[in-house]
């Protein structure tokens, strides 16, 4: 491994996450994008249908939009930070940063009712108390959301009766919140610019998660090959350590400046973030349209989402040549700061 890489690397390291889990989004939104109406016949997975499900079970639900929602976190506290830095008032503007993405995720949602967007800005209101705390007091908050997570789908997954109790707790929503304060937490201690000197913890962190990982993964494989009522509380119950596998494998693995590089164009996707995770569901919905397909196999799904993500790559490297941000990030600047604060889109513009 290379040394830590600069700081203008390392945000292009968080991009190349986040252009990832935007791919990993798309495998499970893709079925929902067409909307399944009481009496349908969905079709059965069956064959290589099967085989493709059942990993996209094993090894991207859940997980890739709790990596978004981790990176989030990593945002916000990017945002108020340099919002401080520059005199404005932090709290006050990262508001109007919320307030403007629940407009656009309202809209997204009358399009696609599965957007995260409007939820997300929701659930960010509640990173705001956290803003001036220590980051010993955030570890201290971070280890209990997570511990009542964890315990209430244990409860809810051993007393099955339990289960409609322990759901307004154990659900999405907690975890998604978990990781905007994970996210929040790790920018605040400035570890993603020191993993080169944090090898040997990160290294001990895909050890330890690892076997857990793998146990986790042939559980969901038996229990959806027995057709197991609580795979999705296994699935859940699953989605912390594996996430924390992923995140320490791939911050690893940028720390290799020739990986990087090569990953430069999914770093645009990543850097276009909110442009492409809006756009990916009036493309899927197009090439379904097109294709004819009322509901996407697990094969299709994975197909559609390839062809749409080497569009986006192809898009996003060619707009940023251009301009500075993605279209719809302009426009969330713009509603965030207003016209006369907000910097110009073309690239080489002044503030």
């Amino acid at each position: 491994m290379n040394p830590s890489i600069a700081k203008k690397e390392r945000i292009i390291s968080l991009d190349i996450i986040r252009g990832i889990a935007l791919f990993g989004i798309m495998l499970i939104n893709i079925p929902a994008y067409q909307v399944v109406m009481e009496g349908d016949i969905l079709p059965v997975n069956s064959g290589m249908n099967h085989y493709v499900d059942m990993l996209i079970h094993i090894l991207v639900e859940k997980k890739f939009f709790s990596i978004f929602s981790f990176l989030f976190g990593i945002g916000f506290y990017i945002f108020t930070s340099r919002a401080q830095q520059r005199g404005d008032k932090p709290r006050w503007r990262f508001v109007r940063r919320l307030l403007s993405l629940l407009v656009l995720g309202i809209i997204h949602a009358i399009i696609f009712w599965g957007s995260i967007l409007a939820a997300y800005a929701v659930i960010g209101f509640l990173l705001l108390p956290f803003y001036r705390v220590q980051i010993s007091t955030i570890k201290k908050w971070l280890a209990g959301f997570t511990c009542v997570y964890l315990i209430a789908l244990i409860m809810a997954l051993v007393i099955p009766t339990m289960a409609s109790s322990m759901a307004s707790i154990g659900n999405d929503t907690v975890l998604v919140y978990i990781m905007f304060l994970a996210g929040f937490l790790v920018a605040k201690a400035d570890w993603p610019r020191q993993i080169g000197r944090l090898q040997k913890q990160v290294r001990w962190i895909q050890i330890v998660t690892l076997p857990i990982v793998i146990g986790f993964s042939v559980w969901i494989w038996i229990a959806k090959q027995q057709g197991v009522d609580s795979v999705e509380l296994i699935i859940s119950l699953g989605t912390i350590p594996t996430v924390l596998f992923y995140l320490a494998t791939m911050f690893l693995l940028l720390e290799n400046k020739n990986i990087v590089q090569l990953l430069q164009p999914v770093a645009r996707v990543g850097q276009m973030a909110l442009t492409n995770y809006v756009a990916q569901s009036f493309i899927a919905l197009a090439i379904m349209s097109l294709m004819g397909i009322k509901f996407a196999s697990s094969s299709q799904t994975v197909l559609i989402a390839s062809v749409i993500f080497i569009i986006q790559i192809l898009f996003s490297v060619l707009w940023i040549k251009f301009f500075k941000m993605g279209p719809l990030e302009k426009v969330w600047r713009l509603m965030t700061y207003g016209r006369k604060n907000s910097t110009t889109n073309r690239k080489g513009a002044k503030s």
